[in-house]
């Protein structure tokens, strides 16, 4: 036979795809998913019971780290002893397992650094009073065991896990295509949950969620998911859960008692302070850790005021820092029939207590084995006690006393052992005595033992009754607190930054600078050579302010980020992406939501509110449509007060008024004709809109035209009322060539 005939070929997209779809398989069962029965993944289940194997029990000295992942890794986990231990040191932290399943001495790392536990050699350990619920009944036949990886020793395939462990301390875990997310909760309502199930095997999931509602985190926080929310995260097995921080307030300072789960308070410092620095929260004035063995946690924060709105500040925080968490929720297990897959509460639930029912069962039918081969063996012995002188003769004279017991007594193999090993001072009346009383007791445990298993319903009470005692047994009350609260929200710039009067003046070459006044004098100050003064605009410094180019595109940057006016102030080219050939010509400050008019010198104009105007982008927003050769106008600020009307001058000195009111309100575009000017003398630059004015009602209008002014109010000014895009009447003689329009109470 040749070498080629004891080989088997494969196509290498088959063997390819078994290949991964085994290493896939491994990693899904072998490592990476907890399964529903116990809640333990492959490392954690071996670490137990290596450690339960070593004498590690609650009460018993602790042993070297590096000797318990020695065993581990030696006889069950054939892996690698950083990653063993890891899993070991979490089980140990009680601040990452709601229940720690190790007792640990030695540094075990701290919830601001998890990672920073000692080394394996430095550390001890020993199993808790909590990992009795997986290992109590480990030895009584409730769980099958297997061969280890090389089949020296055996190690049980599950633990006999008398609570849904899976659920007290959660689980989280990646694998192929899938992964595991599973918050841990309180033991009391899951066993609430579990004898009303239990009792109600109909019972629905609304009726669970009242007794287990929601997560509880080793840690504690407030719970702000709403229960609509929760309902159909324990209905679908998918979902998030939303952990707030919690916090009091002592002498004016904001006192950070309580951090979500698996959150840094050290990082918390960070991202406040990195706010503070690029001064974005000019509400605080310090920040202080003042954590320590009594109070593990102890953020202050020292407002500059006591007028400070806390909620108002502490919103924002949970908004912009890890002061709110929300935890992803994927309940994937292993379950009985040893496929992976998401369940419901109410699934989950029900077949863990299939999975109890079951080992309860295995658990009292091994006792019954085991109380039956004993009562066995006392039944031999009784008759030999009976028959002491005719037993003694056959052992003295017999070659094989073993067989000549078993013929004349009718004694099994086991009985007549059970005789031959008994000790002479045993042969006293005193033990007949006491082999009488045991096997009444044992009797009398047999058909307590038959009277269960025989009776579905004596099976669940018994079950529930020791679901009910270990409840008591390691009862805690609820540490995360279920709150209704909004959403956070992310204080806008606006309302972070202090309210200050300022003036933003932009100069001919496009440098920008803040006065932190309106009294200043916006001309007079000095610029770089060549440069000059172009358009100012007054205030607040928590406003946006807004720049207009001469190709009618806006452009936006908060009033509090510009340069102060000590210096020449600094170019918004470093700032702003302006198209080709265009220059900044108008600069405008003010609220949101007022109303603004942008105008061409073509005489068209809109209403928009000034948001409108707003852009965040380094370019801009286009906004004003221009006819070719038109330039705009400043930007106009009007009030909404009654008989608001519009002045419109050319530069021919035709001057029209009309109704605000007959302006349509636009976000972009390029609105309607203000003033009547032919489109030709547009096109050839005769005749331009030169200013648009707001007039509120009972207010006149001065009219500037070189050294002369002319001042129109009342009777003179409705002279020149007409309707929206009327030609206007022309000024009288001297007043051809207008400079601009006042507008005086």
């Amino acid at each position: 036979m040749s070498l080629d005939d004891t080989l088997e070929r494969l196509p290498l997209k088959t063997f390819t795809e078994k290949a991964y779809l085994d290493y896939s398989m491994y990693v899904i069962l072998d490592r990476a998913l907890p399964h529903l029965a116990d809640g333990l993944k492959p490392v954690q289940r071996r670490i137990i019971y290596a450690m339960s194997e070593l004498g590690l029990a609650a009460g018993n000295k602790p042993k070297k780290s590096a000797r318990t992942v020695g065993d581990v890794i030696g006889k069950f986990h054939p892996h690698g002893d950083s990653a063993c231990y890891e899993a070991m040191v979490l089980m140990a932290q009680d601040f990452a397992y709601r229940y720690p399943l190790v007792e640990g001495q030695g540094n075990w790392g701290s919830a601001d650094d998890p990672k920073s536990f000692a080394a394996m050699r430095y550390t001890e350990s020993r199993l808790s009073r909590f990992a009795n619920i997986l290992l109590a009944e480990l030895g009584l036949g409730t769980v099958d065991f297997a061969p280890n990886f090389d089949g020296t020793l055996e190690e049980p395939t599950l633990m006999p896990a008398r609570l849904p462990h899976l659920l007290l301390n959660g689980g989280h875990g990646i694998a192929v295509g899938m992964s595991t997310d599973i918050p841990p909760h309180n033991l009391r309502e899951v066993v609430a949950a579990v004898l009303h199930l239990l009792k109600h095997p109909d019972a629905t999931l609304e009726a669970l969620c009242r007794l287990l509602p929601a997560p509880d985190f080793p840690t504690g926080c407030d719970i702000i998911t709403p229960r609509e929310e929760l309902l159909a995260m324990y209905r679908s097995g998918n979902g998030s859960v939303r952990a707030r921080a919690r916090y009091e307030v002592e002498d004016g300072d904001i006192i950070i008692t309580v951090l979500p789960y698996q959150v840094s308070g050290a990082r918390v410092l960070e991202q406040i302070a990195a706010q503070m620095q690029a001064k974005k929260l000019p509400w605080l004035e310090d920040l202080r850790d003042e954590s320590d063995h009594e109070s593990p946690t102890r953020l202050v924060l020292v407002p500059r005021s006591k007028r400070i709105d806390v909620e108002a500040l502490m919103g924002h925080l949970f908004a912009t820092t890890e002061l709110e968490k929300s935890y992803r929720v994927n309940i994937n297990c292993i379950g009985l029939n040893g496929r992976p897959g998401v369940r419901g509460l109410r699934e989950l639930l029900a077949e863990w207590l299939e999975f109890r029912i079951v080992t309860v069962r295995r658990r009292l039918a091994h006792r019954l084995q085991r109380v039956q081969d004993r009562l066995h063996i006392l039944e031999g012995l009784l008759i030999a006690f009976l028959n002491i002188d005719e037993v003694i003769a056959i052992i003295r004279n017999e070659d094989h006393p073993k067989a000549a017991l078993m013929e004349r007594f009718a004694l099994s193999d086991i009985q007549a052992e059970a005789i031959l090993e008994i000790k002479l001072r045993h042969l006293a009346r005193l033990e007949e005595t006491r082999i009488t009383g045991e096997r009444d007791a044992l009797a009398a445990e047999r058909q307590e033992l038959q009277d269960v298993l025989g009776s579905d319903e004596r099976l669940r009470a018994l079950v529930g009754d020791e679901i009910r005692a270990d409840g008591k047994l390691y009862d805690d009350p609820r540490r995360c607190l279920l709150v209704q609260r909004g959403a956070a929200r992310a204080l806008a710039e606006a309302d972070i930054t202090p309210s200050e009067p300022v003036t933003v003046v932009l100069s001919a070459h496009g440098w920008v600078r803040l006065a932190k006044s309106h009294d200043i004098d916006a001309q007079g100050l000095g610029y770089r050579s060549g440069d000059s003064y172009l358009a100012a605009a007054r205030g607040r410094s928590n406003q946006q302010t807004v720049f207009l180019d001469s190709n009618g595109r806006a452009y936006a940057l908060p009033a509090s980020s510009l340069p102060t006016a000590r210096g020449h102030g600094e170019p918004l080219s470093g700032r702003l992406t302006l198209e080709e050939g265009a220059r900044l010509l108008h600069v405008l400050l003010g609220e949101p939501d007022e109303r603004v008019l942008l105008a061409s010198d073509a005489g068209y104009g809109f209403v928009t509110p000034l948001e409108s105007l707003i852009s965040r982008q380094r370019a801009g927003k286009a906004l004003l449509s221009l006819p070719p050769g038109a330039v705009p106008l400043a930007p106009l600020r009007l009030d909404s007060s009654n008989g608001l009307r519009l002045a419109c001058v050319s530069s021919t000195g035709r001057l029209v008024v009309f109704a605000a009111s007959e302006l349509p309100e636009m976000p972009r575009g390029k609105g309607v004709k203000l003033i009547g000017i032919p489109s030709k003398l547009v096109a050839s630059g005769e005749e331009k809109l030169l200013a648009v004015a707001a007039l509120p009602a009972g207010a006149a209008l001065k009219v500037v035209a070189g050294a002369r002014h002319l001042t129109l109010k009342g009777s003179d000014l409705d002279a020149y009322g007409a309707s929206r895009a009327a030609r206007g009447k022309p000024l009288p003689r001297g007043f051809a060539r207008v400079r601009g329009l006042e507008v005086e109470s």
